[in-house]
């Protein structure tokens, strides 16, 4: 990507929507939260294991809703909120994790839809008030957040090569690493429009998976030679219908299976949000999209399906309770589809084919375990990356609104978070500093006890 698409310098970060715009994410929301009453679907990772427990009613509604709000509050607070202000573009913390916890806490069926339309509502014709109050102060934290977009696109770039040096060794690692740099550095030269981290992100996806499969493969040659050697070279392993873990398998994919036409109606719903423009999948994806770069953040929210694709097909299976955006391919489908029609189609198309296909690839992933353990490598080098870039990010925010003082006020509270137990996530808890710190600058500035520094 071009030296000034990614930089920080003020964009317009307006929330403003329009009525269709409004009005969709206004009935997702509704729809949301009446699935997640259901417990057919919540979007948080973190939840779903819990939801077994109540749907098979060893655990009450309020208690699983307080364990849906504790694992989520802080990424809606301290992460969505923030992403949203700062890029003006909608994000799955903030629309679809309070509609878990309002459509689990509602205790009507009837009542869900209700108040998570209230809830769409909210984002709709509140955050633009918001955003628009925000600008207008003194000490403007929400323009100075946008320096996070560039840490956050160029370190992102990364996560393949943590998970391959993660899985795999310092010395696949260090090559992973040494051809991403080459390609960025190429990428920038010759096609500076083009996000830089595209085809690099491309290239290392692809060695983690060729390596994975490829150790699979040869263990699995292993294991033939030495069923040969011991004189059972026919037998071949056979599914054990007794099996408690095959037996809940296919009770959850049969459950899930019955309401094949409402999970192809929430597919169509996440897929026209994501072709509309006003919603990106992915912290990396809201600067995108924020940019126009809808093409980059395709190919930044495909990448990031393999690391969730065994993670979500295994806790659906295990839980009875899908994901809200499903393996997430609706999001990269939609930024690339040219009108609304065809995100409807194409989202309740994919939606249909991931829930009926949802034992296959239990089944699949079963005989793979390296691939297995590369999402779950590609999930925590997500993390990792976006952690260093988000407190990076946040610093450089810092010190856009307030110098030294910034960086002292909002490193500070990141400090003081993480001696404290991290009272908000570590992903979260920078931009939430951010946000207070702009705050507390903005009092300074009202009592004459600062002076904001030029341009933040």
């Amino acid at each position: 990507m071009s030296g000034n698409l990614v930089a920080a310098a003020a964009g317009s970060t307006d929330l403003s929507l329009s009525l269709p715009q409004q009005l969709t994410v206004i009935a997702l929301c509704a729809l949301t939260a009446f699935i997640s009453h259901l417990a057919l679907a919540v979007f948080n990772d973190g939840v779903r294991p819990f939801m077994l427990d109540f749907i098979q009613g060893r655990t009450t509604r309020s208690a699983t809703t307080a364990v849906s709000f504790g694992l989520s509050a802080g990424f809606i607070f301290g992460l969505g909120a923030p992403m949203a202000l700062s890029t003006g573009v909608l994000n799955p913390w903030l629309v679809f994790l309070p509609t878990d916890i309002l459509g689990i806490l509602s205790p009507k069926k009837w009542l869900a839809p209700i108040l998570g339309a209230a809830w769409g509502a909210v984002i709709v014709f509140g955050l633009n008030g918001a955003n628009s109050f925000a600008h207008d102060l003194p000490v403007d934290f929400l323009t100075a957040m946008q320096q996070m977009s560039t840490p956050i696109l160029f370190l992102f770039t990364l996560f393949p090569v943590l998970a391959i040096t993660k899985q795999f060794g310092k010395v696949r690692g260090a090559i992973a690493g040494a051809v991403e740099l080459v390609l960025v550095v190429a990428t920038m030269k010759l096609w500076p429009n083009v996000f830089a981290g595209a085809i690099a992100m491309a290239v290392g996806v692809l060695m983690l998976i060729a390596f994975a499969v490829s150790k699979d493969l040869r263990q699995r040659k292993l294991e033939r030679a030495e069923r040969i050697a011991n004189g059972d070279g026919a037998a071949e392993a056979t599914p054990d219908d007794d099996d408690p873990m095959a037996s809940l398998f296919s009770a959850s994919a049969t459950r899930l299976r019955k309401h094949l036409p409402l999970f192809m109606l929430l597919g169509a719903g996440v897929c026209l949000l994501a072709q509309m423009h006003v919603f990106g999948g992915g912290e990396a994806t809201s600067f995108l999209i924020a940019k126009g770069d809808y093409s980059g953040a395709a190919q930044v929210d495909f990448y990031r399906v393999f690391g969730f694709i065994p993670l979500i097909a295994t806790t659906a299976l295990a839980s009875g309770a899908y994901g809200i955006a499903g393996f997430t391919l609706v999001y990269p489908i939609g930024y690339l589809l040219p009108n609304p029609w065809l995100a409807l189609i194409c989202g309740a198309a994919v939606f249909a084919v991931e829930v009926s296909a949802l034992s296959w690839i239990g089944r699949v992933l079963g005989g793979l375990p390296s691939v297995r353990d590369s999402s779950e490598h590609l999930r925590g080098a997500i993390s990792d990356s976006l952690q260093l870039a988000i407190l990076f990010g946040s610093l450089m925010a810092a010190n856009a609104m307030g110098g030294g003082l910034g960086i002292l006020v909002v490193g500070g509270l990141y400090l003081v978070n993480e001696a404290m137990g991290r009272v908000v996530v570590r992903m979260a808890a920078a931009p939430a500093a951010v946000i207070v710190g702009g705050i507390l600058l903005n009092v300074l500035y009202w009592l004459d006890l600062f002076t904001p520094v030029k341009g933040g």
